[in-house]
């Protein structure tokens, strides 16, 4: 990885960090100016100019935990996607959170965190003694049939249900894979799914699998559309 910039022209001149090409197709660390960003196969994933939708993912869950009466002490959450950090950062610095596992399948990713610029971002949470760093595919994780289950579960792999950067990734958000979600969260656990876009199909599968409690959470960005987070629950 590249560890000292080249000159630049202006402040929103692109830099090219780091390229890897690995099992799932090529990822791309850029400098932007003072922000990083992500690009998975030629598609822009996310960057670090601004992370209040990735913060909320795990906000609202906690929150829905709460909202009935806290039912355990310290819930155990999976995030799915590392990402540029944001949400495992946020994650860590709530000590009401008992287990956090974060499933990241990209090597350079991790990397980028633990040797790499992206390490402001997680802000040491990788370090974290309840931070378990799962290096692996979040679907093949997911579907281990002794797989752990969890109070929460945080997804953000890529652009959300309607517009996925990895064809693989759209059997998470179809009836066979809401199905082994909602298998893999305990009586009373909550889901959350980040997505660059509403999606009220989505709405209506999460309703069709069993979930109950389904809401849609916007964020204004700057241009287009809100980011959304979709919340929902599994029965108790």
């Amino acid at each position: 990885m590249t560890t000292a910039l080249p000159e630049r022209d202006g402040p929103e001149a692109v830099v090219t960090l780091d390229r890897r090409e690995g099992p799932y197709g090529e990822v791309v660390l850029r400098q932007r100016g003072r922000d990083f960003e992500i690009i998975a196969n030629g598609c822009f994933l996310m960057d670090t100019a601004d992370g209040r939708s990735e913060r909320l993912l795990i906000q609202a869950a906690l929150d829905e935990l709460d909202r009935t009466g806290g039912r355990v002490e310290r819930p155990a959450v999976l995030i799915g996607g590392l990402g540029v950090g944001f949400s495992l950062a946020y994650a860590a610095a709530e000590p009401r959170w008992g287990r956090i596992a974060i499933v990241e399948r990209e090597t350079a990713i991790i990397d980028w965190h633990r040797n790499g610029p992206l390490g402001a971002f997680s802000d040491g949470a990788l370090e974290d003694d309840r931070v378990a760093v799962l290096h692996t595919d979040l679907l093949e994780y997911l579907a281990a049939a002794d797989g752990e289950r969890y109070d929460a579960l945080c997804l953000d792999i890529d652009n959300g249900p309607d517009w996925t950067v990895t064809d693989s990734n759209n059997g998470l958000y179809g009836a066979d894979g809401l199905a082994v979600l909602w298998h893999r969260l305990l009586p009373g656990g909550v889901l959350a799914v980040w997505s660059a876009q509403p999606s009220t199909a989505f709405e209506d599968a999460l309703r069709a699998a069993g979930f109950s409690d389904v809401v849609t959470h916007e964020i204004p960005v700057s241009r287009g559309v809100p980011d959304v987070v979709h919340l929902a629950r599994r029965a108790a």
